[in-house]
């Protein structure tokens, strides 16, 4: 199936890695040339070099999408290289391992703004440059499966994903009159490293190794028993981002096999 993608421009906070990474490299199969915002230079400069093995322009941009100055200075990188933008993929984000009664305002302020005002403050940047464009835009926002579903350890992670689940519904509305559509993606278990350094906390001291621990929690979670990849994940991402899926706005979509255990 032909994506209709090449030649688009995409711009995908937390790209160096994860899903992240994922989503970046589907896009570039695709042609798709690449803005990725991520902290760690390092791995910002190797996964831009892996990029660009496609044939497609990638320009890496070392920001803390926590910070507004990072973002401001993003931008104006962008700009310096195209005027307009057509995919947006706001992904940055982790998790966290806390009680509520313990956590304190900062933890959450980071949290929030990590999850919730980094992707409002791009895309009122980055929305004046899709209008430019004659052709639909696009936002997916990374959500989680915890933001309806929510798992006990980690309380903030599952109330700043449900308020970026409610902001990609009230995006959308906004939006759709710009011929912008807007959606959040709900993974489940993803083999990202992310999950490999909270399973590394979660079993320290304990009689398990991390591949049993994630063959149980895989089995006892989701009726298709494993992970999935984070390629698995990005391929829906990509379809997303596609004219394809042109009559896909204002949803939440998960990709979790089968975790989720209510359909309202």
């Amino acid at each position: 199936m032909d994506l209709m993608l090449e030649g688009k421009t995409a711009v995908i906070t937390g790209g160096s890695k994860g899903i992240g990474y994922a989503v970046a490299e589907g896009l570039a199969k695709e042609g798709v040339d690449l803005f990725i915002l991520a902290r760690k230079e390092k791995d910002l400069k190797e996964a831009a070099q892996k990029l660009e093995k496609e044939n497609i322009k990638c320009v890496d941009i070392k920001a803390d999408v926590t910070k507004l100055e990072d973002l401001e200075n993003a931008v104006s990188i962008i700009k310096e290289h195209t005027d307009t933008v057509d995919i947006l993929i706001n992904n940055a984000g982790t998790g966290s391992k806390e009680d509520i009664m313990d956590a304190s305002d900062e933890k959450w302020q980071y949290y929030w703004d990590l999850h919730v005002m980094a992707a409002i403050r791009l895309s009122r940047m980055i929305v004046p440059m899709m209008k430019k464009t004659e052709d639909e835009g696009v936002i997916l926002n990374t959500s989680s499966i915890c933001s309806k579903q929510p798992l006990d350890y980690e309380p903030i992670y599952n109330t700043t994903k449900a308020a970026l689940t409610m902001l990609s519904k009230c995006l959308a509305n906004e939006l759709i009159d710009d011929n912008i559509r807007v959606n959040a993606v709900n993974p489940g278990l993803i083999l990202t490293s992310d999950w490999k350094n909270t399973a590394k906390k979660l079993t320290e001291g304990k009689d398990i190794t991390l591949d049993e621990y994630f063959k149980d929690i895989a089995e006892d979670k989701t009726p298709i028993g494993r992970f999935a990849d984070p390629e698995e994940v990005a391929n829906f991402y990509v379809f997303l981002c596609s004219s394809r899926a042109s009559y896909m706005t204002g949803s939440s979509y998960y990709v979790d096999g089968g975790w989720l255990k209510t359909t309202i």
